[in-house]
């Protein structure tokens, strides 16, 4: 049976290479073959013995995800919608700006958390990406990219573990991937250049500070419990006061020293000067109990149909974020980019064969009542 290359870190490649019957070092070859030159042919890889090339033609392959779909925003953000089998696709963004380029990647074929204002929620779940359809995104997106520019020099500087699914659902898979980024024989991206972000899976966020601590986000979208779980359900498993305890250990290990929570602006139902008010009082701590160091991303909202809900207008956010900032904490409002391809926070779908009853899930979701009590 034919193995997937790019589902295998530099541990693996190494352990790959002595089943072969080959030293180590082999792997660290293939390892730039594959990742800083985007070779998928074996036969390119010209500074190993064609002994070698020969056996991992018949052992192993590099091969990458068929693209469905490609879409150019005005402002210079792509999108590629990729096949992963079984009637599933998931959605790449690559996001251009003047000091960095970030590429955003899907981990799951749909979603099983099912966040009320998350279009991927919305689909439902099929299954977890391999490690190999993780990587094979910044595979792709990156060599890709250098092949328009006529260059070799790196274009991704940055990745976000932000698009399709909870990364931290699909952990052992996950951790792999984030390796292989990590890695100087492979991408060699800085720690705090990779970001997961996570709804709050708080078990998961103790296992990656102590497995491959990168810098974290949290979907946070609600300055208390009880509104939380009507737009987080993960939320009724995993409260506010287990998810802040898991952030401030977690502060321990990470590369950066803060935790950036986001927050989706929700015309009259989060954005409202007393949730503000909330927010810096969760943050700020009780009872003697450590400020969490963190900043804000106030995330404007992308509407679709099925949501209900609407986003919170401009002067709203730059008031809420005002609160937020006068408080002492560092408060950006996320650039809307690529919405005019659907490619915009939140509005990552991809196409997924659910198997997990979404349509009764959202609707005893949206029995949950998420506007403030007068």
């Amino acid at each position: 049976m034919s193995i997937s290359l790019l589902d295998l870190d530099l541990g693996g490649m190494a352990a790959f290479c002595e089943e072969l019957g080959e030293k180590r070092f082999r792997a660290t070859q293939l390892f730039r073959w594959i990742h800083q030159r985007g070779a998928s042919d074996f036969d390119q890889m010209t500074d190993l013995a064609k002994s070698l090339r020969e056996k991992l033609k018949g052992r192993a392959h590099v091969a990458p995800l068929p693209i469905l779909q490609e879409h150019t925003s005005a402002d210079g953000t792509v999108k590629w919608l990729f096949d992963v089998g079984g009637g599933n696709a998931v959605e790449t963004v690559y996001i251009p700006e003047d000091d960095r380029g970030t590429l955003c990647i899907s981990s799951q074929a749909g979603c099983a958390v099912g966040c009320r204002f998350c279009s991927t929620g919305h689909q439902g779940f099929s299954r977890n990406l391999t490690t190999g359809e993780i990587v094979a995104q910044l595979w792709f997106a990156e060599h890709q990219l250098r092949q328009r520019r006529g260059s070799d020099e790196r274009v991704i500087s940055n990745v976000v573990m932000m698009g399709m699914g909870e990364p931290l659902q699909n952990y052992s898979a996950l951790v792999p991937a984030l390796r292989t980024m990590l890695d100087d024989h492979a991408y060699g991206l800085s720690r705090r250049r990779v970001t997961v972000s996570t709804s709050g899976v708080v078990p998961m966020i103790d296992r990656l500070a102590q497995d491959c601590p990168v810098a974290l986000a949290v979907s946070l979208h609600a300055p208390n419990d009880a509104l939380r779980d009507g737009l987080v359900p993960l939320n009724r498993k995993y409260p506010l006061a287990e998810l802040l305890g898991a952030c401030e250990r977690y502060l321990e290990h990470a590369p950066r020293d803060f935790i950036t929570f986001e927050y989706c602006m929700l015309d009259g139902v989060n954005d409202q000067p007393e949730h503000a008010r909330e927010l810096i009082e969760l943050v700020s701590g009780r009872a003697g109990a450590p400020r969490v160091p963190c900043k804000f991303n106030l995330i404007p909202f992308n509407p679709f149909p099925a949501s209900g809900l609407r986003r919170s207008p401009p002067a709203v956010v730059s008031a809420f974020g005002k609160q937020l900032s006068d408080a002492g904490f560092v408060t950006t409002v996320r650039k809307t980019r690529g919405d005019d391809i659907d490619a915009a926070c939140g509005q990552l779908a991809g196409d997924v064969r659910d198997r997990t009853r979404v349509d009764q899930r959202m609707a005893k979701l949206r029995t949950i009542p998420i506007r403030p009590v007068a």
